[in-house]
C-alpha cells in the first residue's frame, strides 16, 4: 500500500499543481473534528475568522515526508502567525485518531490538524489531488470577511509558510 501510494504520489508530483479558489473568492465555511496536542475538539472556520486572518493548509497524508516536513515549518512559525491575529489550520483526509498522534509529535502541540476522511472540505475549496482521495498541498490565506486573500499550491513544503507569512503580513499593512 505505502509503495502504491508513494508511486502514485511521484506521478501527481510531476502534475502542475494549482491552486482551486482564486484571491477575491468566497472561503466555504465548514466545520471539523480536529486535534491541538492530542485534544479532540471541533474546529469552525467562522468561529476561528472572528479572531482574525486563517492560513488554512491542506496537505496529503500525516506522517509523510513531506507533510511532516510542512508540519514541522508550520509549527516553527506558529507564534509569529499568532503575534500577527492569525489561526493556522491543516486538514487532510486523514481520520481523527491518526491526527491526535500527528498534532503532537509532528505539529509539535502548536496548531490544529482537522480530519476530512470523507473529503468534503478538500472538495469544498477543490483541492483534491485527480484519481486518489488525498488532498493537493495547497495554501489559503482567509480574511475575516471569508474571503481568500492569497492562494498557493506546490507539492514541494519549502515555501508555503514562508509565503503565507507574508500574505498574512501583507493584509495586516493594509488594515
Amino acid at each position: 500500500m505505502k509503495r502504491a501510494f508513494a508511486s502514485i504520489a511521484l506521478i501527481l508530483a510531476a502534475l502542475p499543481a494549482h491552486a482551486a479558489l482564486s484571491v477575491g473568492a468566497p472561503a466555504p465555511d465548514f466545520t471539523a473534528q480536529a486535534s491541538l496536542g492530542g485534544k479532540e475538539f471541533t474546529f469552525a472556520l467562522a468561529d476561528a475568522l472572528k479572531k482574525g486572518p486563517v492560513v488554512l493548509y491542506f496537505y496529503p497524508a500525516a506522517f509523510t515526508k513531506g507533510c511532516t516536513i510542512e508540519a514541522h515549518d508550520f509549527a516553527e512559525a506558529t507564534d509569529k502567525f499568532a503575534a500577527l491575529g492569525a489561526t493556522v489550520i491543516g486538514v487532510s483526509h486523514d481520520g481523527i485518531a491518526k491526527l491526535k498522534e500527528f498534532s503532537v509529535s509532528e505539529c509539535r502541540n502548536k496548531f490544529a490538524v482537522a480530519a476530512d476522511p470523507d473529503g468534503k472540505v478538500i472538495a469544498a475549496y477543490d483541492a483534491k489531488m485527480p484519481v486518489v482521495p488525498y488532498a493537493n498541498r495547497i495554501s489559503y490565506v482567509i480574511t475575516p470577511d471569508h474571503k481568500v486573500a492569497f492562494a498557493y499550491s506546490d507539492m514541494s513544503p519549502d515555501k508555503h509558510v514562508t509565503l503565507t507569512m507574508d500574505a498574512v503580513k501583507a493584509w495586516k499593512a493594509k488594515k
